[in-house]
């Protein structure tokens, strides 16, 4: 649930009861399982911080980036931008977040706040995963075939599949206002997202989550990738620092979405399967909860990942290397790990192998 992203951090140790047949019931004023977790409160609020005090910044120079690249009619700017919107919005909910933590795990915001709240928390995953998704799609056609599927990597053509990203999205995101979702804890504090056990409502979702929203996409993501390795390894015309370069892109997204967004997937799924008791609860709630937190960190992976590797902003990068290589460390210009040079970048398709077929800078209009 999304809700689950936020649950938690209350301190408070609560009961657990059970009907005539043993199963868990679930009122809609009372949380039922013991969970103490202090240290939560901690972690989470350090991470919160973190992720605000980076993300900010850096989803605004990722935004700088993506309308220079709208500006140049590159359709991979389309992407680029609905991807630093989801993550923008994420954050302008960090501040209810914390203020939430920092009052006690009591929530002093209505019961429609703590709805969108968790919404957003919902979109930034979901939404950042399908974003990611349309932009291996863009990079595959545009390495592998980069002439039989050029009306697709229009402007026009990702402002479309954009426009459907986020329909879809929203249309899921309706079920959450349809629930209550703020309650009384036994301590009454106001508990925003806390579902200890699930509720019934909430395990087709759980289920629709994980294949649809997240292993459907993975598999996309893997298949495209794979492919574009595989014509980069056959393109001979290719230098090997241009070979390495488009590597490390393609293996750094990979990790990325496999490290933020795996691991509470598979725990989402696991509770989902088995969660019928407390003990179960409490003996999974520190590793859900760390993979819990691993999602918020797209934020700043993602303008690293997809922003940060434009030429404009390596040779920003390498001049601020330079810059603190002179300050602090007084010894001679620093190359950096980015390369500044307008190389271009040779790819293949399937029918030419071997053969400069076209630029990923300037004739396919992907910025790697």
């Amino acid at each position: 649930m999304l809700n689950d992203r936020l649950v938690g951090l209350q301190p408070a140790i609560r009961s657990c009861t059970k009907d005539e047949a043993g199963n868990m019931n679930m009122s809609e004023e009372q949380i039922n399982c013991t969970i103490s977790h202090e240290i939560h409160q901690y972690l989470f609020s350090v991470a919160y911080i973190l992720v605000l005090l980076v993300g900010l910044p850096a989803n605004a120079y990722a935004l700088y980036h993506a309308g220079l690249q709208l500006k140049a009619r590159n359709e991979l700017g389309v992407y680029l931008l609905n991807l630093t919107i989801s993550d923008l919005l994420y954050l302008s909910s960090l501040p209810l977040w914390l203020q939430y933590i920092f009052q006690g795990d009591d929530w002093s915001g209505s019961e429609w706040l703590c709805q969108l709240c968790g919404f957003l928390l919902y979109e930034n995953i979901y939404v950042s995963i399908g974003f990611l998704c349309c932009i291996s799609i863009d990079r595959y056609l545009a390495v592998v075939y980069p002439f039989r599927f050029s009306a697709f990597r229009s402007v026009r053509a990702a402002a479309l599949v954009s426009t459907l990203v986020w329909l879809k999205e929203l249309a899921v995101g309706v079920v959450f206002f349809r629930h209550k979702e703020l309650s009384r804890d036994k301590h009454n504090q106001s508990v925003c997202f806390e579902h200890y056990p699930m509720q019934t409502w909430e395990f087709q979702i759980n289920y629709y989550r994980f294949y649809i929203g997240f292993l459907f996409p993975l598999g996309i993501l893997s298949v495209s990738y794979i492919r574009v390795l595989r014509a980069v390894g056959k393109s001979a015309g290719t230098q090997t620092f241009q070979k390495t370069r488009i590597k490390h892109l393609v293996t750094s997204t990979i990790v990325i979405f496999l490290v933020c967004f795996s691991p509470y997937h598979i725990f989402l799924l696991v509770r989902t399967v088995f969660e019928r008791d407390c003990s179960f609860i409490e003996a999974i709630f520190n590793y859900y909860h760390f993979s819990l937190l691993l999602t918020s960190f797209n934020c700043i992976a993602d303008p690293a990942l997809y922003c940060f590797i434009s030429e404009s902003a390596q040779k920003g990068i390498q001049k601020a290397q330079e810059a603190c290589t002179r300050v602090f460390c007084c010894c001679s210009k620093s190359h950096g790990r980015f390369s500044t040079h307008s190389t271009e970048l040779v790819v293949t398709n399937d029918n030419v192998t071997g053969t400069s077929v076209v630029t990923l800078l300037q004739q396919i209009k992907t910025d790697v």
